[in-house]
């Protein structure tokens, strides 16, 4: 029996990015299509079948440990770009100043997709959805940046509008301009949790 359902939500791509080197930034850069294998995107600093664990981790594993890279990508919604600008008080929020390796537009509230999720591209790619992303502080130093005393605010006024990390399910070529549907698995409340209010990280 099929467990996972597709919605009648769309959206398109409207940004590509690659990170070729996270040594100077995690700043991308805008390409018109990318290879996406299933160790992410081709030429990403973040692309790999494993990873060393983080800050984002750190509760389940000490810091440096290997881990299955399930943050392959980054991907953020044009909605959620420009409502984080308006809370900055700046007119534009660019994709590459937040790492993004790919900006959708046209999917509500994208931030808060249900981890599992998988967004199937007209092309073939498909990506499952990891989790909710949290604000760094790396992004508000770039922002901080090119808009001194703004990127402090970063972290509180991202938080649930960050966007999601995704892993990479089905290989092919994306490319700018492409549909996107959203599949979703079945929704229900853990009950043992009914009582505890999760909390997002921050880097």
């Amino acid at each position: 029996m099929a467990i996972l359902a597709p919605t009648a939500i769309t959206g398109q791509v409207r940004y590509l990015g690659v990170n070729p080197s996270r040594e100077g930034s995690h700043v991308t850069q805008s390409v018109a299509e990318v290879e996406v294998t299933f160790s992410g995107f081709a030429g990403e600093s973040h692309s790999g079948l494993t990873r060393l664990s983080c800050g984002r981790v750190v509760g389940q594993y000490p810091k440096g440990t290997e881990i299955r890279n399930t943050r392959q990508v980054s991907i953020l919604s044009q909605e959620d770009l420009d409502l984080i600008a308006a809370g900055l008080g700046i007119e534009e929020l660019p994709a590459s100043w937040v790492g993004a390796s790919i900006i959708l537009e046209g999917i509500p509230d994208f931030t808060l997709v249900p981890p599992s999720s998988r967004l199937t591209f007209e092309g073939g790619v498909s990506l499952v959805v990891d989790m909710e992303n949290a604000p760094c502080s790396i992004i508000a130093k770039e922002i901080e940046r090119h808009h001194k005393s703004v990127g402090k605010s970063f972290k509180s006024v991202a938080t649930h509008h960050r966007g999601v990390t995704a892993w990479v399910e089905r290989e092919g070529k994306l490319r700018v301009g492409e549909t996107v549907r959203l599949h979703v698995p079945p929704q229900r409340l853990y009950p043992p949790l009914s009582a505890q209010t999760p909390t997002v990280g921050v880097e």
